[in-house]
């Protein structure tokens, strides 16, 4: 389901909000969780539901695991090999549906192997909500997590507004929002911020974003179909692509964090008009801000951020950005453009 589709726009999200201002004004409030995880659920199961269990099982078994590794932080005894099972598990969740293909490949070019792999469809949103939990995951090892309410972790996750492009949001972030959120009920002001931060998003998307692309779009199709492009066409479609990425993510970021505001919950922003940026590493602290911020908090600082040097600082540095662009998509252009980062 589409934040810019009508079933969406006039269907889904009324419902959801009348559905939750009436259990809060009937001070039915230990139902809002159960209602906002229902409608999270028919939102992320309307393209397909058949990866319901797939999400569904990715969130129980997080859930067991960190219970496991937040009682371990509790007692003293840190359970560092149920943490590594955990992270190696959902990286090869993530591994099986998005890369597979991508290693066969390879393997069937420099080694002559006919593994013969089929792409699977992958599942929506699987990059969004595997890095999600093994945030959480870590958190717990680090004793600053540790959810006891399976409705409320499985909401966490599965929360859509945030679902299938982030805000990646951190466990802390949000637990401390449910009570607040959820007994006060809707509100003029939350209102007002929503549907104006909605609007926004939509108007980037939908006007700017969507225009742009019906320009950049046939410059990149005439190239790889081989075609000559001349000098001022291949800068004009190269500078529509930028602004077409950018107004389409905000955008859709914008909507995000709007339609949590009408619930009552503050999401972080997530872009910060990156193209004011001085130089590359001003923009990569602007742009998809929660991405960059999980990188640097869950990657970078764990390899040992800069605290060994300078060589230090540019291998871990290069490290993140190689990770970040096979993070994007399982291609050697992912790869390239995040060593180019």
């Amino acid at each position: 389901m589409l934040f810019n589709s009508y079933i969406f726009l006039f269907a889904f999200l009324p419902l959801t909000l009348v559905g939750f201002a009436v259990l809060s004004r009937m001070d039915h409030s230990k139902w809002i969780i159960p209602w906002l995880l229902a409608m999270s659920l028919v939102f992320y199961g309307w393209w397909q539901p058949i990866y319901l269990a797939l999400l569904l099982g990715s969130v129980i078994a997080n859930f067991l695991i960190g219970a496991s590794i937040a009682q371990g932080a509790r007692t003293g005894q840190p359970r560092t090999g149920v943490l590594f099972f955990g992270v190696a598990g959902n990286l090869a969740l993530i591994g099986w549906f998005k890369y597979l293909g991508f290693f066969a490949g390879i393997s069937d070019a420099l080694m002559g192997t006919e593994f013969g792999f089929v792409d699977v469809a992958l599942p929506l949103a699987i990059s969004f909500f595997t890095f999600q939990q093994i945030a959480y995951l870590v958190d717990c090892h680090r004793g600053l997590a540790g959810e006891p309410s399976i409705l409320k972790y499985a909401l966490f996750v599965t929360f859509f507004p945030q679902l299938i492009a982030g805000p990646i949001v951190h466990h802390s972030e949000v637990m401390r929002q449910y009570e607040t959120a959820f007994s006060r009920g809707p509100s003029a002001l939350n209102l007002a911020i929503g549907v104006t931060l909605i609007a926004v998003g939509l108007f980037k998307k939908v006007v700017i974003a969507d225009n742009l692309a019906l320009y950049a779009t046939p410059v990149f199709a005439d190239a790889d179909a081989g075609g000559t492009i001349g000098f001022a066409r291949a800068w004009a479609g190269t500078l529509a692509y930028t602004l077409q990425i950018y107004f389409d993510f905000s955008g859709y970021s914008d909507i995000a964090i709007g339609t949590s505001r009408l619930l009552g919950f503050n999401l972080k922003q997530n872009f910060n008009f990156p193209y004011f940026s001085r130089d590359i590493a001003e923009f990569w602290r602007r742009w998809h801000i929660s991405l960059s911020t999980w990188f640097r908090d869950y990657l970078y600082i764990p390899l040992g951020g800069s605290r060994g040097g300078t060589w230090m600082k540019v291998r871990n540095t290069f490290a993140i950005f190689l990770v970040s662009g096979f993070w994007h998509g399982a291609n050697w252009t992912f790869i390239i453009w995040g060593a180019l980062n």
